[in-house]
């Protein structure tokens, strides 16, 4: 990969190409082009092996997809759709503008108040996404004198708010209340952030302890419920409500791109809070309202998904019984235990010959890689869904099965420190 810098030689060339009618890019400047050496192509053209980790096969109409993250399986579903089309046919007036300036009847305050009501809170907002929910809540509640204690795996989205907000931030190890103790009694009190469910491996946040031991330490407490929120609870309200602990928790936030299977994220707050948000977070004043059809199609959602135990069921099924098959192979997955499964090759060009070997037979997970990962800690994610038939689950397992002597799970650096842990205990 090689990238054009302005010398009176590629001037030249410029002239030519205009002369000719020709498209031609402008030259990036000497210093991109040496980051992007630097940070880039040599990892492409080294670890990648020139091609990309991220891309490989296209999935086949036959393939077992496990790269997205509708874990309801609601895609197509026929209420939604059919709420999403009857607004595009009827609704014609309506302004785009920055969510800050609609009003109360906006159908948009009503999703939120019914939002805010199913997962136990007072009152919340709908933005752009997920990360904006993130980036945009901790640029509003945490500042240079606000501490930000945050579990060490928790969503990018929520390190990078505690950066925008200029928070000095104190990582804790991942799911250890004993280690955030310790910095709570070092540092003072400030605002407690953790992931319901951890993104990349699956593993359930000990909430109970967590929000115990920010209470202790006189401080707020933030839950991404991403990955929970839809699959988890009598009603999918996600795990903070199925703790018992919404009156203890001051502010959930969700992507609704997961079990929503839409485009939006959520922020709970107390509705005293509202328009202080609304008039300080950056991603909610400079980005653009929800479309009507888009709140229409989210509305009809979370009806289907108040009402979709059976689905939430089967999802859970389908988990417990591919990881127990996964384990049975030898797969050291033993970092989470919800329908996020992660197979931690370790290295990147392990990673690549772990995602080829599985695309090779028809199963296709997502690869995650640094910065999603830490460094060394790249894996192919396989997220399940409810609407997986069990000849999907047992061509997983076969295949897992199969090429277990290729990629010798066993030999993964994450298996070697279980082991060595597990050697420390005994």
């Amino acid at each position: 990969m090689k990238y054009q810098v302005m010398t009176p030689e590629y001037a030249m060339k410029v002239a030519a190409a205009i002369l000719e009618n020709r498209p031609m890019s402008a030259a990036i400047g000497a210093h991109l082009e040496a980051r992007i050496e630097r940070e880039f192509t040599r990892r492409w053209n080294t670890l990648w092996g020139g091609r990309s980790l991220l891309h490989g096969r296209d999935a086949g109409a036959d393939a077992v997809r496990l790269n997205g993250n509708d874990y309801l399986h609601l895609t197509g579903h026929p209420d939604i759709i059919g709420a999403q089309t009857a607004h595009l046919r009827r609704d014609a007036d309506f302004v785009i503008q920055s969510g800050v300036f609609l009003l109360d009847n906006h159908p948009s305050r009503q999703l939120e108040r019914e939002l805010a009501a199913w997962i136990g809170h007072e009152d919340g907002l709908l933005c752009q996404s997920g990360y904006n929910a993130n980036l945009g809540l901790l640029q509003a509640i945490a500042d240079p004198q606000t501490p930000v204690f945050i579990d060490s795996l928790a969503h990018t989205s929520l390190w990078e708010g505690a950066r925008r907000a200029g928070a000095p931030t104190h990582p804790f190890r991942h799911n250890d209340p004993a280690h955030l103790a310790k910095l709570l009694g070092q540092l003072g009190p400030g605002l407690v952030v953790v992931d319901s469910v951890y993104s990349t491996t699956g593993a359930v946040c000990p909430l109970e302890a967590i929000v115990d031991v920010a209470e202790q330490g006189a401080s707020m407490v933030l839950v991404d419920e991403s990955h929970s929120l839809g699959t988890h609870g009598p009603t999918g309200a996600g795990l903070t409500r199925d703790l018992g602990l919404t009156g203890r928790v001051h502010f959930v936030t969700a992507s609704l791109a997961k079990a929503f299977a839409g485009r939006a994220g959520f922020m709970s707050l107390p509705t005293a809070m509202r328009n202080y948000v609304l008039s300080t977070s950056y991603p909610n004043m400079f980005s653009s309202c929800l479309l009507p059809h888009e709140i229409a199609g989210l509305s009809a959602t979370l009806n289907v998904i108040r009402h979709a135990n059976s689905a939430r069921a089967a999802l859970h099924h389908n988990t417990r019984w591919l990881r127990e098959a996964l384990s049975a192979a030898g797969y050291p997955i033993h970092q989470g235990t919800e329908q996020i499964i992660a197979l931690e090759a370790g290295t990147e060009p392990d990673t690549m010959v772990l995602r080829d070997e599985l695309e090779a037979r028809g199963v296709f997970g997502a690869v995650f890689c640094a910065p999603a990962t830490s460094r060394n800690r790249a894996m192919v994610r396989l997220t399940l869904h409810a609407g997986l038939a069990q000849a999907e689950l047992d061509h997983v397992a076969s295949v897992a099965r199969a090429i277990a002597a290729v990629v010798q799970p066993w030999k993964w650096p994450v298996a070697r420190r279980a082991r060595a842990n597990q050697s420390k205990q005994e």
